[in-house]
């Protein structure tokens, strides 16, 4: 028989008490629960309502709107506020209760939306505005329309973006195939505005995202934890797949990242689930929450 060493076993006995100090389990969606198909599976389902039998609160972070991001959050039964926007936005579905809002003020979305109208970058992008949960962009593209259809959202054309500028916007995204350009334009634009006036991220290769800068998915799943649950980080576990999920990760008591993330991410990570396609989540889930 092989015999189990006092250091395997002292980790072992470290990792069973880390373990059941989970109370939150927050989870990304897309390249995380959904994949493709734009839904989640029935593996990743059944796993996380495994875990919520245990007495451990599930709930989603996402770069997703609110109301896209909803059905997810309906769909795995969850009774605790939704993360959305990056964290720019948490909602309780429930109430309807809206517990923090952060967005970026009028002037620096003004001074985005004209980089993003200079001529050599207006062809090439396709830019989107949201305000009120109202996604606003300048002319349907292909890539607004694609984006709608998988969000569930209906773009609204406007013309010139700055006209709806009325109220100040939860989040900025500027969309395009070249993930070259998108590279360009976050380094241009971090070399522009320090952490201290906007977040900037990627979210998917082709998405670059804005946001105030006291928003990012770590500050909101902490926000949550502990100011709206009375949890510390040791009882939180959180599985992504990108760079806007870096942050929650690494606030996290356990960070999983999923094995279609970034190399960077998957580095941060304490470990690396398969891939989103493979049902990863539910076998992270498995792993950690239901041993």
């Amino acid at each position: 028989m092989q015999q189990t060493s006092a250091a395997n076993l002292a980790s072992i006995n470290d990792q069973a008490t880390a373990l059941q100090d989970i109370k939150l389990l927050v989870l990304d969606i897309d390249g995380t629960i959904s994949g493709v198909s734009n839904t989640i599976s029935a593996s990743v389902k059944e796993a996380i309502a495994a875990a919520q039998t245990r007495g451990i609160q599930v709930t989603i972070a996402t770069g997703r709107m609110y109301r896209s991001a909803v059905r997810f959050h309906q769909e795995i039964g969850s009774m605790l506020p939704l993360v959305a926007y990056q964290g720019a936005w948490i909602q309780d579905p429930a109430t309807q209760r809206i517990h923090r809002h952060l967005p970026v003020s009028r002037e620096i979305a003004h001074q985005l939306i004209d980089y993003f109208e200079q001529p050599q970058l207006r062809s090439l992008l396709s830019v989107h505005l949201y305000i009120n949960d109202e996604l606003y962009v300048r002319e349907l593209t292909r890539e607004s329309q694609i984006y709608g259809e998988r969000s569930g959202v209906t773009p609204i054309p406007v013309g010139d973006l700055r006209q709806v500028l009325t109220s100040e916007p939860t989040k900025i995204l500027a969309l395009c195939d070249d993930t070259d350009v998108i590279n360009e334009l976050l380094g241009n634009l971090r070399r522009q505005y320090t952490p201290a006036e906007l977040y900037l991220t990627t979210s998917v290769a082709t998405f670059f995202e804005a946001t105030n800068a006291g928003v990012n998915k770590g500050a909101a799943v902490c926000y949550l934890a502990e100011e709206l649950m009375g949890l510390q980080r040791a009882n939180v576990m959180a599985i992504g797949d990108n760079f806007n999920d870096l942050e929650m990760l690494e606030y996290a008591g356990i960070g999983i990242a999923m094995g279609n993330a970034p190399t960077p991410v998957q580095a941060i990570a304490q470990w690396v689930a398969p891939d989103v396609e493979e049902d990863g989540a539910a076998i992270a889930i498995e792993k950690f929450l239901l041993l």
